[in-house]
């Protein structure tokens, strides 16, 4: 076998790295590093849309004001972004 079969593979895994592996990790690790700076009084959006002011967070869990005297708990891991942070494009 000839050592020049080998480039084509070499190449398809290295786009297919920098075009699928590396960018789902540093997503990940940015949503990482949101979760883990979480702070009372950040104003936060949920993956399901809901908008509000962090209360308490837990290590797995955070408490969110949505509304005067309305407060609801949800998982961490649902906090998709800081709600002055721009919608992320797809």
């Amino acid at each position: 076998m000839n050592p020049f079969d080998l480039i084509p593979f070499v190449a398809i895994a290295l786009v297919f790295y920098f075009l699928v592996i590396k960018p789902q990790s540093d997503e990940r690790n940015a949503h990482e590093a949101l979760l883990s700076s979480l702070a009372k009084d950040d104003e936060v959006v949920t993956t399901g849309g809901i908008h509000g002011k962090v209360v308490v967070v837990g290590d797995a869990t955070v408490v969110l004001e949505i509304s005067d005297k309305t407060k609801i708990t949800i998982d961490k891991n649902v906090v998709a972004r800081r709600a002055d942070q721009p919608v992320p494009e797809k």
